[in-house]
């Protein structure tokens, strides 16, 4: 078995140039600048198929480690060609792999999430609170000296273009996932590129994929949609006559009902994320969402334990289940009326 591809339309950026110029023209000055967008035709990975789910759930675990370590998972053997990146310096918190299908046809990217314990845990955690809280990591005043950035105000008030320069100037995963990916379309250019990835990597996974019109699959990942918002990335239209008033980008986020993170309510003071010094508090996701529902299918409860991908892997994607009827993958749906940070008033 392999992955499964289909077609897919995708919305690109004519100039690459004007998208910057565009998304930096908002961020310095709150100026709209036209940027044009091409549909394009490629092939995507078939979300709906659960094998093809696994295998990038797999290559999103892989991200993590170096093959031939014990948390290494194996491929179908179409995919065993694959090169790692970011590795050569031990502190350096963006990496994973390039995985490449026997016939050059498809190259998948592969992003490392957040490492609680180990040489990256340091940026990891750095943009974790960036990019998914609502205001630089202010949960309440036994965090003021854990903050990442200085835009609070008071009350619940926050300086939202403070935030945005924060993002813009120091979120550095954002730049280098910028570069890498233009690495790829320059030595892949007849390849369908694939993003995908695990909680931070998978955010990280959904923001380059918008960027660049390329599919991402992002499992168990905190909402990216505001941070979106706050990088000032230029977003194609909602499409003429769509009831849907979404932005078509090619993101899917899969993620189960028993994990907090991609829920946003791994939050409070005295929630396990805030005591391991983690503000994870956005839950709104760009794309459309692929949802296992564990809680009554499984009987597990809500525990940011079963945010572990291997628990994705072997207790969800492969456990052999109908998750809705007739179905061994639920429904990707857009999620409606989500709204991040309620209780904040940004200026």
């Amino acid at each position: 078995m392999t992955l499964k591809a289909q077609a897919t339309t995708v919305y690109r950026p004519r100039s690459l140039s004007d998208y910057h110029s565009a998304r930096m023209r908002s961020a310095r000055h709150g100026e709209s600048q036209r940027v044009d967008w091409d549909p394009v035709e490629v092939l995507g990975p078939n979300v709906q198929d659960i094998h093809t789910l696994s295998q990038l759930a797999r290559m999103s675990a892989n991200a993590y480690a170096l093959p031939g370590q014990k948390n290494w998972y194996d491929l179908d053997v179409s995919w065993n060609t694959s090169f790692p990146y970011g590795w050569e310096d031990a502190k350096d918190g963006f990496r994973g792999h390039v995985f490449i299908s026997s016939d050059n046809s498809t190259v998948v990217l592969a992003i490392k999430g957040t490492t609680v314990q180990g040489s990256t845990s340091k940026k990891d955690k750095f943009n974790d609170n960036l990019l998914f809280s609502c205001c630089c990591a202010h949960v309440d005043f036994s965090w003021v000296f854990r903050t990442v950035c200085k835009c609070y105000r008071s009350n619940w008030r926050c300086d939202d273009s403070c935030v945005s320069d924060a993002l813009i100037e120091d979120s550095m995963f954002y730049s280098i996932g910028v570069s890498l990916v233009n690495d790829l379309m320059f030595l892949y250019p007849s390849s369908d590129i694939w993003l995908v990835g695990h909680s931070l990597g998978g955010a990280l996974a959904s923001l380059l994929g918008s960027t660049f019109g390329l599919p991402a699959v992002a499992f168990e990942s905190p909402g990216e949609r505001l941070a979106a918002e706050r990088l000032h990335l230029p977003m194609p239209p909602p499409l003429p006559g769509s009831s849907s008033t979404s932005f078509p980008v090619p993101i899917t986020h899969v993620y189960h009902n028993s994990d907090p993170i991609p829920q946003g309510t791994c939050t409070g003071f005295a929630s396990p994320c805030a005591q391991a010094g983690y503000a994870l508090e956005t839950h709104c996701h760009l794309g459309k969402s692929i949802v296992f529902d564990t809680v009554n299918r499984l009987g597990w409860r809500v525990d940011i334990r079963y945010h572990v991908i291997k628990n994705v892997i072997l207790k969800v994607l492969e456990a052999g289940i109908d998750w809705e009827e007739d179905r061994k993958v639920p429904i990707a749906r857009e999620e409606e009326d989500c709204v991040d940070c309620f209780k904040w008033d940004f200026e």
